[in-house]
């Protein structure tokens, strides 16, 4: 029998029995029960890394499961020979879905409807840029990525995708560029949404430079991570007026009380709720039973985040 610890007795009962496996509860705060016999630990659904140094503490852990797509947080803990694996997938209809809501807010100027609303006073009517025949760039095309993608082709823009590395294209996009090409690609976009893993390479992708080769009123959307976007730079471009934002993450995070950002015209910030649909929980739970089921038939796992050790 194969011990996997999950975050609590929810858990245990949503991914339902998996023959060969025994279940217990243990959300990483203080020592883990039974902790010479574990083999898989599954993470509770949170950004932060708190506990996971507890890992170590784990002599037969063979695989530790995020429930997050990002996974920069759990690379230092994972001990030697245990696989490091996140929830590729889970997230990209809800990330995908507040990625289109935030850009469609900010074209249509929904921020500017709600401001009427709360003073109670009819605006005057004036044209927003929308999306049709707009230029959308998409940075970063991984699962979440695509799936932003095709929930934007309804709406009519121009889309131009850019990826790690330029190939061809797929039922999407005729053509995927490489990073290389990203600087000649902004000056261009009307938008420009990021969903990029944060690594040392995408670590303050967008800086002063960036934003200043942004067209005029370009609207920057970013559902990837904070540290993509050097924020002192992103607060000097948006309160000159050359660039717009629309925020599900942000550096710092959470966003502290009375930050220049908050009061910024034309930036709209939401707490980083992009995974918190309720699509999440089936999403979830069916992930995680397909890898407790490979662990208990000593199947290869899903979604292996490689490692340089």
């Amino acid at each position: 029998m194969t011990l996997v610890t999950l975050a609590d007795q929810d858990w245990i009962d949503r991914v339902g029995p998996v023959p060969g496996v025994e279940m217990i509860p243990w959300d990483l705060t203080g020592p883990c029960p039974r902790a010479d016999e574990v083999e898989m630990v599954v993470a509770p659904y949170t950004l932060s890394a708190d506990g996971f140094e507890r890992l170590a503490d784990l002599p037969r852990l063979r695989a530790f499961q995020l429930l997050s797509a990002g996974y920069e947080h759990a690379v230092p803990f994972v001990p030697e020979g245990a696989s490091l694996l996140n929830a590729r997938g889970v997230h990209a209809a809800g990330t995908s879905e507040l990625a289109l809501t935030l850009t469609l807010a900010a074209q249509r100027g929904v921020p500017w409807m709600l401001e009427g609303h709360r003073r109670q006073h009819w605006q005057d009517k004036h044209f927003e840029p929308g999306l049709a025949d707009q230029r959308v760039l998409v940075v970063g095309y991984g699962d979440i990525g695509q799936a932003i993608v095709r929930r934007l082709q309804p709406f009519e823009p121009e889309i131009t995708v850019v990826a790690s590395r330029a190939r061809a294209g797929d039922d999407l996009v005729e053509r995927v560029h490489g990073i290389d090409e990203l600087d000649a690609l902004v000056p261009h976009q009307d938008v420009i949404i990021l969903i990029v893993p944060h690594t040392d390479a995408t670590d303050r992708l967008v800086d002063a430079d960036f934003l200043a080769s942004m067209r005029e009123g370009a609207l920057l959307v970013n559902v990837a991570r904070g540290r993509v976007v050097d924020t002192d730079a992103l607060v000097a471009a948006t309160r000159s007026g050359h660039v717009r934002a629309a925020l599900d993450v942000v550096d710092p995070e959470p966003l502290p009380d009375g930050h220049p950002l908050w009061s910024t015209p034309g930036v709209l910030i939401a707490p980083h709720v992009g995974g918190l649909a309720h699509g999440f929980w089936r999403r979830a739970s069916d992930l995680v039973r397909r890898q407790l089921h490979h662990i208990a038939s000593g199947e290869p796992f899903d979604n292996v985040v490689e490692i340089a050790r």
